[in-house]
């Protein structure tokens, strides 16, 4: 398409107006990309517990909001100056960026790129919005993302191609937590061989901690998750111990965890369920002198108090954003073990059974918080976009797609989808 000819796209999105408020489907506006940005027709998306924070106003409550920042689409128009990827690409968009020059680039340690950082002000470099209401009022960017639109425009940079062969689904389910997980185990630790590894939460972060620790040969993974069936789940990806803490209610997590080893702790803990009074348990859960303990879960609170006195012997802490994942270096890696099936478990099924009652975002925010906490699903892995389109352009996804064309439509998240995860489809 001639870029002088490319024109604001009409089209529908979940947009939040409001912590509390519910999540509608409305049309919005799309504008065409600018100068290294793209435009991306979105095939299909999944939830994040970040989006959840976003709902409730976290980190800065930005509203009216398109949430969303897992998914996987289609370049449907670039603009000036951009090469990496063309019209029709299949791509993933992120939001982190790689730029390869500044400093964290150029020195292999870091994905929290300078010139391509995780952006929280909602909008595009230049100070804009690509997003409006029907009445021309802005919609901030949910990150750079905001996948819960059938159109998005993104900075380049911050977009990787997808090799077409991988199915949408799973995709969409690497573009985040899973990833989180896994790339932690190797980007930001390197667990080795034969060592002892916990894992504090069991949703799609620590399920792709399990693996990642399974494939670099650790010799013990302990789960630890207050849902029981999260053992089953947890065994499936390569966990060898489970811990119940509410069955132990007298004991810390650390205790428990130290018992299973002998006293000792384990080489790497990696805390993944943002919960402040659990980080001192993952440092106090690594072993004296050379442990580590690696917080890779998002919460509601900003701040926590730490007990200095492990830390000074000789543990480590190590904070993370989307597991030390370089998104131009290391999702091609990832996408590569994909499809050579260099990763674990053959088969994940990932059913759904919609409900009318589809998109009621009282599941976002903390009026039925506890129906986001009692989701046995580590990822509602779901062709999303296919509850915003009038029509089922994709019929080979119909397990997990529902079309409603009433104008106003809520999400829920327990009433509308049940996902069943017991591995993943060529991945790890």
């Amino acid at each position: 398409m001639c870029k002088a000819t490319l024109k604001t796209i009409t089209c529908k999105a979940a947009v939040l107006r409001g912590v509390g408020e519910p999540l509608k489907v409305e049309e919005i506006q799309v504008d065409p990309p600018k100068a290294s940005e793209v435009r991306i027709k979105m095939l299909c998306a999944s939830l994040c517990h970040t989006d959840v924070l976003c709902c409730n106003g976290l980190p800065i409550p930005l509203f009216p909001r398109i949430p969303g920042h897992e998914g996987v689409g289609m370049v449907e128009s670039v603009g000036e100056g951009v090469t990496e990827v063309k019209e029709g690409d299949i791509v993933m968009p992120t939001y982190i960026g790689e730029c390869g020059k500044c400093d964290n680039c150029r020195s292999g340690k870091s994905n929290l790129c300078h010139t391509y950082p995780l952006p929280f002000n909602g909008v595009m470099p230049d100070g804009t919005s690509r997003m409006s209401t029907s009445d021309g009022t802005r919609i901030y960017h949910h990150f750079t993302c905001s996948t819960w639109s059938e159109y998005i425009v993104i900075g380049a940079n911050y977009v990787v191609k997808v090799d077409p062969r991988i199915p949408l689904p799973h995709a969409s389910f690497m573009s985040c937590g899973y990833s989180t997980g896994f790339g932690s185990t190797w980007r930001e630790v390197l667990v080795h061989k034969g060592s002892t590894v916990a894992v504090l939460g069991l949703g799609a972060v620590g399920l792709g901690v399990i693996e990642g620790a399974r494939t670099q040969e650790a010799a013990r993974i302990i789960g630890v998750d207050i849902n029981e069936k999260k053992r089953a789940l947890g065994e499936v990806f390569g966990m060898t111990d489970f811990i119940n803490p509410s069955k132990d209610s007298d004991k810390r997590v650390s205790e428990l965890v130290n018992e299973l080893t002998g006293g000792l702790g384990v080489d790497y803990c990696f805390e993944c369920t943002g919960v402040p009074s659990l980080l001192n348990e993952a440092i106090e859960s690594s072993k004296v002198g050379i442990g580590s303990a690696v917080l890779i879960g998002a919460g509601t609170e900003t701040s926590g108090q730490i007990n200095f006195i492990p830390l000074l012997c000789g543990r480590t802490l190590k904070g993370s954003i989307y597991g030390g994942i370089r998104t131009k270096s290391d999702l091609p890696i990832i996408f590569d073990k994909c499809l050579n099936k260099v990763k674990g478990p053959n088969k994940v099924f990932i059913t759904g059974t919609p409900s009318r009652g589809a998109f009621d975002s009282r599941s976002f925010t903390g009026r039925n918080k506890q129906s986001i906490e009692g989701n046995e699903a580590a990822r509602l892995c779901q062709g999303y976009h296919q509850v915003l389109s009038s029509e089922h352009p994709f019929p080979s996804l119909s397990a997990v797609h529902y079309i409603n064309k009433r104008a106003f439509i809520m999400f829920s998240v327990v009433q509308a989808i049940t996902i069943v995860l017991v591995a993943l489809t060529m991945i790890l």
